[in-house]
């Protein structure tokens, strides 16, 4: 699907391309002036931030870590290197005016009280970004711990609900990134599932990072409409 149709059927996109390497500003900058006013852009943060130097990611990188910063990035690390990922971070998200940052983990990104520490410092030392700050741990974290994390550092859980459920659901922000992996076409049941789940919530964003992603994401909305109407 081409930008210009993409913008004419949906109010937002998340940029993926900021993750594994952010793209120049007058690129940035051409995007948020190609689409209509009040279309919406949520970015994931760059991958220095939130990945390990070994993580397969850093392949798609134009040009390969440097030796010095092996050891040093991810995993919320306050190091020169993550710190600067995190501002070019935060640049971007100004350019394109993004209503939220996503900080995705590996599912590496354990419960240990390394990585609690690390986030916490993180977050409550750098600069913020103008919108809503998201954190999805892909890995298996304590109900109880996501919780206190949360409220503690105002972050946004943001979870794929097919596998289980947000604790912040007042502000509710889902990723599906595919049942049976990334070329899974969500099922009837399962859109009506997500239907159900949305409904009543305040404003809740929905996210379909599976290759078919837009058609799963045109029914979606077509169940929602058809719902909605008289």
């Amino acid at each position: 699907m081409s930008q210009a149709s993409y913008v004419r059927r949906f109010p937002l996109v998340e940029v993926q391309h900021t993750f594994y390497e952010p793209p120049p500003d007058a690129m940035l900058a051409r995007w948020r002036t190609q689409v209509p006013v009040g279309f919406e852009f949520t970015i994931k943060a760059w991958q220095v931030v939130t990945h390990e130097s070994n993580s397969p990611t850093y392949r798609r990188l134009k040009r390969p870590l440097p030796d010095s910063a092996r050891g040093q990035v991810g995993a919320f690390r306050t190091t020169p290197p993550v710190l600067a990922g995190w501002q070019r971070t935060l640049e971007c998200a100004r350019i394109l005016q993004a209503t939220a940052v996503l900080l995705q983990c590996p599912k590496s990104f354990r419960p240990t009280a390394d990585n609690v520490d690390r986030l916490r410092t993180f977050v409550s030392q750098v600069e913020r970004p103008a919108g809503r700050l998201l954190w999805e741990p892909r890995g298996e974290w304590p109900t109880q711990l996501l919780t206190e994390l949360c409220s503690e550092l105002d972050l946004v859980h943001v979870v794929d609900p097919m596998q289980t459920e947000t604790v912040t659901p007042e502000q509710t922000y889902y990723r599906l990134h595919g049942t049976t992996g990334s070329r899974h076409v969500h099922t009837d049941d399962e859109l009506r599932r997500l239907r159900d789940l949305v409904v009543g919530r305040p404003s809740p964003y929905v996210m379909f990072n599976n290759l078919p992603r837009t058609g799963d994401a045109e029914r979606f909305r077509a169940l929602l409409s058809n719902m909605m109407a008289p």
